[in-house]
């Protein structure tokens, strides 16, 4: 017979009459591989040493056990063999509770005519043949699922990139009984012709408890002999063919089969697995390979995703790490020391709603003896706002420090002309407000770029207000309301300087309206919230002790929002 041809199906013919025997024998012979037994022990004696039979033919008169005793002892180890009962007519009654509980495929009643055992025997051997195909399918159906969730639930249980690779080639190693497994993950070469995938230096291996292998000690020996061998197998190209690959390898000492199984996703090579069996070990059949073929694509697709979470981990840490050196920048840009002047007294605080964001302020004293204060906000969060408040602040830090202390609109104009292009360029716009206090005559002067309105009051007449709570004249701040377009709008920014006397006991305060547009509880609790504005802004002042602090004001306004939605800027100057 050649390895093309089919297995002959093996059937047995259990029968105490010697020429109902060789006459069964003679007819089956040909296209069967054919076992006789003289009884039932005898039968079951074979049965313990060739295995399964596709098809049972047996006489049911045996001495010492009958035909359907004798089936009905094979059912459990041997469900799927078919069973055929000889019988004579006195008989068929004895055989109906057999054929009901499926033990018997049929029976055919003595004297038989040849043609109807043939046909019998026929669909017997047709039925077997598809139920032990639909079994197969069935069992490598399960085992798959089963073997795919194996895999998947632990290769899941973790998103680590290296936790992953090395998880996958040990429940492969185990899962398949390999002796010893190893994985190598390829990193593609970007332009390369010749070699289009590169090894990495990174391996990763199983190896098999030897007690748990039930080896010989030769076989041991052997496995022990692995690493000689494997060197030559593992510095191979990632396969071009992405197809699994079995072969065997002679050694001086053992001889090895190995399995390469290529992961790759999206025609991108990931790794390479290699699972080794040492010695006379039984090498994997073809239907464990189209097991292992058929979850290939899945633990390709789950490296690669470990693969591209692990990058936007490390793109992740190093964006956080390049924010902290930008958040650390732009603090140390923003004034940490203010000017101490006898008289005045000044707070500024800066919270960004991000590591950086586009709020600033500035705080410059001029050798002249001016005082110069800007609250500003650059539209947009993060890291563009953050560049053009670089910006800003670098080309307002050169204009004040004229020789001769500016005029705060003049100042204003020119911050327009420098920053104009960028922020078209960019959609982006500032808002700002700049103030000038002259300390000898109490003059500030002022400029406002579409910011919202600075508040001046007299910390006098807030005394008054408390000791005169019944009051039915509540104090009200100033609200300076000249105001202009904010800087990046027009090609030419334009608008009149406002002024006002601040006297001793008067206080000025800047707010970006990250501070003004901030959420707080409404009158009633299922109220979703108001923004805060500058109405709630002057009632948060009133409730504040002397002396003022502004980080209580920032504290009370953190104390009604989980998130702060934008950046928060305050400063302040109070004449004493």
């Amino acid at each position: 017979m050649s390895q093309d041809e089919p297995e002959q199906l093996k059937l047995m013919v259990v029968d105490d009459e010697p020429d109902n025997l060789d006459l069964l024998y003679r007819t089956f012979r040909r296209e069967f591989q054919v076992y006789k037994a003289e009884n039932g022990f005898q039968a079951l004696d074979i049965l313990e040493q060739a295995g399964e039979m596709g098809i049972i033919i047996s006489d049911q008169r045996m001495p010492k056990m009958n035909g359907t005793e004798f089936l009905g002892r094979t059912v459990d180890r041997f469900p799927d063999t078919i069973r055929i009962v000889l019988t004579g007519y006195t008989d068929v009654e004895d055989l109906v509770e057999a054929i009901n509980s499926g033990q018997v495929f049929k029976y055919i009643t003595k004297p038989w005519t040849p043609d109807q055992l043939r046909n019998v025997v026929l669909q017997a051997a047709e039925t077997y043949q598809v139920l032990k195909q639909r079994t197969r399918a069935l069992s490598r159906a399960l085992r798959r699922e089963l073997l795919f969730n194996t895999i998947m639930t632990a290769i899941r249980g973790s998103l680590d990139y290296h936790n992953m690779l090395g998880t996958i080639v040990a429940t492969l190693g185990q899962t398949f009984e390999a002796h010893y497994a190893a994985l190598k993950p390829f990193e593609t070469i970007t332009g390369a012709a010749s070699l289009p995938y590169q090894l990495r230096k990174d391996r990763y291996v199983y190896t098999a408890d030897p007690n748990s292998l039930n080896l010989s000690p030769l076989a041991l020996d052997q496995l022990n002999c692995l690493d000689e061998m494997i060197q030559a197998v593992e510095v191979q190209e990632f396969p071009q063919d992405g197809q699994i690959k079995l072969q065997q390898l002679e050694g001086q000492k053992t001889t090895i089969t190995v399995l390469t199984v290529p992961l790759s996703y999206q025609n991108q090579g990931l790794a390479v697995v290699f699972l080794y069996q040492a010695g006379n070990s039984q090498s994997w059949a073809r239907e464990t390979i189209e097991l292992i073929s058929s979850i290939v694509e899945q633990m390709a697709l789950a490296i690669s995703q470990a693969k591209l979470y692990q990058r936007i981990q490390l793109q992740t840490e190093q964006m956080q790490a390049e924010l902290e050196v930008a958040r650390q920048f732009q603090t140390n840009l923003l004034r940490q020391s203010l000017p101490d002047i006898d008289g005045i007294r000044i707070q500024a605080q800066c919270l960004p709603a991000r590591q950086v964001g586009g709020d600033f302020f500035e705080v410059f004293a001029h050798p002249q003896g001016d005082i110069w204060l800007a609250v500003g906000d650059v539209s947009g969060k993060g890291v563009p706002a953050a560049l053009f408040m670089v910006s800003a602040i670098s080309v307002l830090r050169r204009e004040l420090s004229q020789e001769a202390s500016p005029e705060p609109h003049l100042v204003m104009r020119n911050l327009n002309s420098g920053l104009l292009d960028d922020l078209v360029n960019n959609n982006c716009f500032i808002t700002m407000v700049l103030a000038r206090y002259t300390p000898s005559t109490q003059q500030l002067v002022y400029a406002n770029a579409g910011h919202i309105y600075p508040l001046v009051w007299s910390h006098r007449q807030l005394v008054i207000q408390r000791d005169e709570s019944e009051s039915n004249n509540p104090v009200q701040p100033m609200y300076l309301q000249v105001r202009g377009v904010p800087l990046g709008i027009l090609p030419t920014w334009q608008a009149s300087a406002g002024e006002v006397t601040l006297s001793s006991g008067d206080a000025l305060l800047l707010t970006s309206d990250g501070i003004t547009e901030a959420t707080i509880a409404g009158q009633d609790q299922c109220s979703s919230g108001v923004m805060l504005q500058q109405a709630g802004l002057w009632q948060l002042l009133l409730q504040q002790p002397n002396p003022l602090d502004l980080g209580n004001i920032l504290a009370a306004v953190q104390a009604f929002n989980t998130k702060q939605e934008d950046d928060q800027t305050i400063l302040s100057l109070e004449v004493l």
